[in-house]
């Protein structure tokens, strides 16, 4: 009698644990849920040491959708109703932040510029086909990086028809359908790098609605290692531009450029303090075999930046981005 008792009440409390477990499992669930959303929504108090912390995650933070996503399939199985609940907190902070890149752009202008931003990469085989692909854009401006010989001169042969004004500096350059005046280098070197590296320029578009400032630059490349985000001359290269952007007279102003880096990192805050970026579109544009985030930029001031989105595949590992800038 004394055993049958005795097994019962192991048998009674054996049958409680898998119920506490589930609950424990929830509450963990819901623990990784505001987590996530603190993350998402207070991403500028992540301090940026060691190693950048706080660039690495701006970097992907994109992608926080997706644990969304896991979070909540987990949640479901787990039948979690306080991880449901918890779960709308990153829920909303996502698509207060991103959810307006999903909406499709608004309808373009008469006052407009169509811009196309590409690294067409220094090992880029096909540099004629890329030309010719990105002139069939129709895009108004076309600015290239990596631009380096003999390739240099393939693509000069193949947009001069749609574009019979251009400049370039250094391994930068700018397409036009419309007249160029004031060309000029936008020293943005960072110290620790040595002479004969030029990625900035700088030139005056005469459009059919007036003169617009363009500048196309290429900051100098990120690395991810065991230390971190390896970003020190990325953000003293975008602190330069931003001075140098700062400084310009000229308005309407258009930024177009690989910047090593998506809007949300801290690192361009030198530009995106004093710059619009694209209202709709993630555009995410490196690398062209499986693109993880948009770092190739279209930025403007005293202009509206529209819907951005990517063109087809080029022998770039980026792909190209046009958009549509709505000038003031």
């Amino acid at each position: 009698m004394a055993e049958r008792a005795g097994s019962g009440a192991v048998a009674a409390e054996t049958s409680v644990v898998p119920g506490v477990g589930k609950r424990r499992r929830g509450w963990v669930l819901a623990g990784l849920a505001v987590v996530l959303g603190g993350v998402l929504g207070f991403h500028r108090l992540v301090p940026n040491w060691p190693g950048r912390l706080g660039s690495l995650i701006e970097s992907l933070l994109p992608w926080g959708g997706v644990l969304v996503v896991v979070l909540l399939v987990v949640a479901l199985v787990r039948r979690s109703a306080v991880a449901l609940v918890a779960l709308l907190l990153p829920v909303g902070v996502w698509v207060d932040t991103f959810g307006g890149l999903l909406l499709p752009g608004e309808e373009g202008g008469g006052r407009e510029l169509v811009v196309v931003q590409h690294n067409v990469s220094d090992e880029n085989r096909d540099p004629a086909g890329t030309a010719r692909a990105l002139a069939d854009s129709g895009a108004d401006l076309v600015a290239l990086e990596e631009l380096v010989d003999p390739q240099l001169a393939a693509y000069e042969k193949a947009l001069a028809a749609d574009y019979p004004h251009h400049v370039v500096r250094g391994t930068v350059g700018l397409w036009s359908k419309h007249p160029l005046s004031g060309e000029q280098v936008v020293d943005i070197k960072p110290r620790s790098i040595e002479e004969g590296w030029s990625r900035g320029l700088r030139a005056v578009v005469r459009s059919p609605y007036g003169d617009v400032a363009a500048y196309v630059a290429h900051l100098p490349s990120v690395r991810v290692g065991v230390g971190g985000l390896a970003s020190q001359r990325r953000d003293e290269s975008a602190a330069l531009l931003g001075r140098a952007i700062a400084g310009e007279s000229v308005e309407p102003v258009i930024l177009l450029g690989d910047l090593n880096g998506v809007v949300e990192d801290r690192g361009l805050r030198p530009l995106t303090s004093q710059l619009a970026f694209a209202e709709s579109g993630f555009a995410f544009s490196f690398p062209a075999a499986f693109p993880l985030a948009r770092i190739d930029q279209v930025m403007a001031r005293s202009a509206a930046v529209g819907h951005i989105r990517t063109l087809p595949a080029t022998g770039s590992d980026h792909l190209p981005v046009a958009a549509r800038v709505a000038l003031e």
